[in-house]
């Protein structure tokens, strides 16, 4: 028995989301903790899951935020470091007809970036089911390093590996080289979640069928590929199988901010339940339509650790549609 059930390195961060404008027309931000890995970790404790995260926050105001945060959600903050002189990192999201966002981050540096392989807590990495990570901790060489080691001790130890690789092209010095690291992920996952602007990055291909067998063929390691697209739904290639679930369109979208996370958490506790071998069609499909109304109901609210849904909303929604 492993005491964690899911271990996610990367960034903790704030996201400072449009809340409208103020009485002088002046527009007005809500100070929301986010960073995909958390958002993850987030959403699997609201499922019952044991989670734990590993990463730096600054020695500042935003940081002890980010820390109450966790603690108040459940996650584990042994692997939580702090720097003394780089601050938090920070993204403010523009929310953009539809509910999708543009992101600006204010990380140059960032102390999410600041995480070395010193730092790492190896005992709590090799004592977890399931590794996550994003390339977000892949974008500087330091961060790289730490993330590289993480996945070598929770793969020598008996772990899945979980990748999302999470493309945010600003915060790369090319293209190229974000391509080169969603590369190594890929070639070092066991599940992937991956975007629909992802895998045409990736593959050059706008056929999901088509993209996921180029994956398939060139990473063997990967046991379920689960593509999204947004407001159409989900893929799901895994065990010989193919399955599209249509997402859920019930109206009171306002952002998409964690949406993907959402899924990704969803995904992670059925593989905790299931695991990654000989699934069944109606299982995949299980799992998709779960993972979907997760993500609607994320939608519905600004901001995402704060927004994870409980269990039983999700499960209201799969029973009334």
């Amino acid at each position: 028995m492993k005491k964690y059930d899911v271990v996610a390195l990367g960034e903790l961060l704030i996201d400072f989301t449009d809340n409208g404008p103020s009485s002088q027309g002046n527009p007005l931000y809500e100070a929301n903790p986010g960073g995909a890995p958390c958002n993850v970790l987030a959403m699997l404790r609201k499922l019952g899951y044991e989670a734990a995260f590993v990463g730096k926050v600054g020695a500042d105001g935003f940081g002890k935020q980010l820390s109450d945060v966790l603690k108040e959600t459940g996650i584990a903050t042994e692997g939580l470091r702090w720097d003394e002189y780089v601050h938090t990192t920070l993204a403010v999201v523009h929310t953009l007809p539809g509910g999708d966002r543009d992101f600006s981050f204010y990380r140059n540096p960032g102390a999410d970036m600041m995480l070395t392989e010193e730092e790492l807590p190896l005992d709590m990495i090799a004592n977890c089911r399931i590794f996550h990570f994003g390339t977000l901790s892949m974008t500087h060489e330091g961060v790289r390093k730490a993330t590289l080691k993480a996945i070598e001790t929770a793969k020598a130890n008996g772990a899945l590996i979980s990748f999302d690789p999470n493309l945010r092209p600003p915060l790369w010095d090319s293209l190229e080289a974000a391509a080169e690291q969603i590369h190594v992920g890929l070639g070092l996952c066991d599940i992937l979640k991956i975007a629909d602007n992802e895998i045409e990055f990736m593959t050059g291909e706008t056929d999901f069928d088509k993209g996921a067998a180029i994956l398939q063929e060139r990473y063997p390691n990967i046991k379920i590929l689960n593509v999204t697209a947004g407001a159409d739904g989900s893929y799901s290639y895994s065990c010989g199988h193919r399955v599209f679930v249509p997402s859920f369109k019930l109206g009171g979208t306002i952002e998409t901010t964690g949406a993907g996370d959402t899924f990704c958490a969803s995904v992670l506790g059925f593989v905790l339940e299931n695991g990654v071998e000989n699934l069944s069609e109606g299982q995949l499909t299980e799992m998709l339509r779960f993972a979907n109304a997760a993500a609607y109901l994320v939608t519905t609210r600004k901001g995402a650790i704060r927004s994870m849904p409980e269990k039983a909303a999700v499960e209201a929604i799969l029973a009334e549609n």
